[in-house]
């Protein structure tokens, strides 16, 4: 909205708004716009989730230090996507499709969030939504998304291909192209786009959920994800970039840097009020919504490989659940202590400061390695 105003409308009429055309100016400005909403309205979202009695209840088989925990504000995601989504439309260029992809990824895993925190408070326990109604709805926003896509893909302005770090030549297409010329199996011919979509998708969120157990440790990885993505963004959208670092051209993708900015700052401001001791946890609202929003940036700038780097943490912490549950299914014996991962590392007696940090500096250090594979291709 501002963009439009400032450059399409002002700049004819006043030459400094000229500067409102650029890409990095206007990431700049979302980020400090969400930055702002954040820390501004954090206390008095806080006070309203506290009136409302909207307080955390923790898992009875969790760890006994974080019973203290109880009553804690929650659903503090509903702020995170608050200030995404108000910089996303101030600031960018809203005939861009791929800037509503995003939104709508965000505020509709967002969404599945909020029916699993709301049922949550309403049962007064840590039960919400059941495992195959969560994924059903997840599967539902992947089919709204890939159809969205698909068709983008016909109309030539996405290319349903992978990336592959470090093999620069070697771009597999994710479709059936000899079923696309015939309209009656166009669906046969995106299916396998839509089982990795779905994996994408899903595997993002669901990761950032299950790593959302300590004060401020998905927060904090959120913020280094998501400035990694930010810049990748940047550089696929970037045409002299994109071909010195011979890395796939997403003209449209420049636009969704902002988006990328937004997501920085208004993480960085929930991390304020998320710090041990966290005065409010984000919940499922949030933890999904930044899945999903991280998920989709990277299908969108197709470095979704790049993206198992880049949320390396998310990830292990992922296959720390799967592990521990299929051991224990299959030999009736646990891997960890306790799972996801900063649980068992809680268990060997480290302080929950110091898993945090550790965990931020494991995903900081995961995140530059993928940004330098950018130029060992």
């Amino acid at each position: 909205m501002l963009y439009h105003l400032l450059y399409e409308q002002l700049y004819p009429l006043f030459s400094p708004f000229r500067v409102f055309q650029y890409i990095t100016t206007r990431t700049a400005f979302a980020m400090l716009t969400a930055l702002g909403l954040g820390l501004i309205l954090g206390p008095w979202f806080i006070g309203r989730l506290r009136q409302f009695q909207i307080g955390q209840h923790i898992r009875a088989d969790g760890p006994q230090s974080h019973l203290s925990k109880a009553g804690t504000p929650t659903m503090g995601g509903l702020l995170i996507n608050i200030s995404i989504l108000v910089p996303t439309l101030l600031w960018t260029n809203l005939r861009n499709a791929y800037v509503w992809i995003a939104l709508f990824a965000l505020v509709g895993f967002g969404a599945i969030g909020f029916v699993d925190d709301y049922a949550k408070i309403r049962k007064a326990r840590n039960l919400g939504l059941t495992a195959r109604g969560k994924f059903g709805l997840q599967a539902l926003m992947t089919l709204a998304i890939g159809s969205v896509l698909a068709w983008l893909s016909l109309r030539g302005e996405y290319q349903p291909v992978l990336a592959l770090p470090f093999f620069k030549q070697i771009r597999p297409t994710l479709v059936i192209e000899p079923l696309l010329h015939n309209p009656w199996t166009l669906p046969l011919a995106f299916s396998g786009f839509l089982v990795f979509l779905f994996l994408v998708l899903v595997g993002s969120s669901n990761a950032v959920n299950l790593t959302d157990g300590l004060d401020g440790l998905a927060i904090g990885l959120t913020v280094v994800c998501a400035g990694a993505l930010t810049a990748l963004t940047y550089v696929a959208g970037h045409r002299e970039i994109a071909a010195y670092l011979d890395i796939p051209r997403v003209p449209q993708a420049a636009e969704l840097t902002i988006f990328g900015g937004a997501m920085v700052g208004s993480s960085l401001a929930f991390l304020w009020y998320n710090s041990h001791p966290a005065e409010m946890f984000m919940g499922d609202v949030g933890s999904l919504g930044l899945g999903g929003a991280m998920g989709i940036m990277s299908v969108l700038i197709k470095q979704e490989v790049l993206l198992l780097f880049i949320g390396g943490v998310f990830v292990v912490e992922t296959l720390s659940v799967i592990l521990q549950v299929g051991s224990f299914k299959l030999r009736g014996k646990r891997i960890f202590k306790m799972a996801p991962l900063h649980h068992h590392f809680e268990q060997l007696g480290w302080p929950e400061s110091k898993v945090i940090v550790r965990f931020w500096i494991a995903g900081l250090v995961l995140a530059l390695f993928a940004l330098s594979t950018l130029k060992l291709r």
